[in-house]
């Protein structure tokens, strides 16, 4: 009797043991990729209805005016939304939208959504704002823009809104070098090449 119980009790040692490692083992990761994440400082795409994007924070302000700290915040789809701190994209923002999932040039898994948007349909935007970029790995220090945004199970995004276009895109991606920083200025199908139906 007594050898049984001391098996139990090993078992049981040995059971929060495992527990224990694998809690440390996620904090672990948290720590490595530095970023807790925040419902009003992150991006998701699971699907073409399920979804987050950072918008400005303030109603009617440009892209390229909403980038300084505190001044971005995020918005998501009903279906997206997992916190009342974040804004609602109402259902018709897009009016044309393409959900695509694939593979890098290193590899690495990336998903995306691109296609034309109402910008009228979301107060935070200006209609003829030429618009802007935000990022996971930008701004200074490539902390992010905004910085220590994230996207959820990705680790880095970009995201382009262009109101005048009328279009939007953003990509989530395991591997940074699928998220290009550097043509910010040259427009959504330069950065994430898609499907944006002749958006006009």
């Amino acid at each position: 009797m007594r050898y049984s119980t001391n098996l139990f009790l090993a078992s049981t040692a040995y059971y929060y043991y495992y527990i224990l490692l694998a809690h440390s083992t996620t904090t672990l990761t948290k720590v490595i990729h530095g970023r807790q994440q925040n419902p009003t400082n992150m991006v998701k795409i699971t699907s073409a209805t399920n979804h987050c994007l950072i918008v400005p924070k303030d109603a009617h302000t440009n892209i390229g005016d909403s980038e300084h700290p505190g001044g971005m915040t995020t918005y998501c789809t009903s279906q997206g939304r997992s916190s009342p701190e974040q804004g609602l994209l109402p259902d018709n923002f897009w009016s044309q939208v393409a959900y695509t999932t694939g593979t890098g040039v290193k590899g690495g898994k990336y998903v995306q959504l691109t296609g034309c948007i109402r910008p009228e349909t979301v107060d935070r935007l200006n209609p003829g704002d030429a618009g802007g970029q935000y990022d996971s790995n930008g701004g200074p220090g490539g902390r992010g823009n905004p910085e220590g945004s994230t996207c959820a199970g990705y680790s880095s995004y970009v995201e382009l809104i262009e109101p005048a276009g009328p279009r939007a895109c953003i990509r989530c991606c395991q591997d940074p070098t699928d998220c290009p920083l550097d043509k910010d200025t040259q427009g959504c199908p330069n950065v994430i090449p898609g499907n944006y139906f002749n958006c006009a």
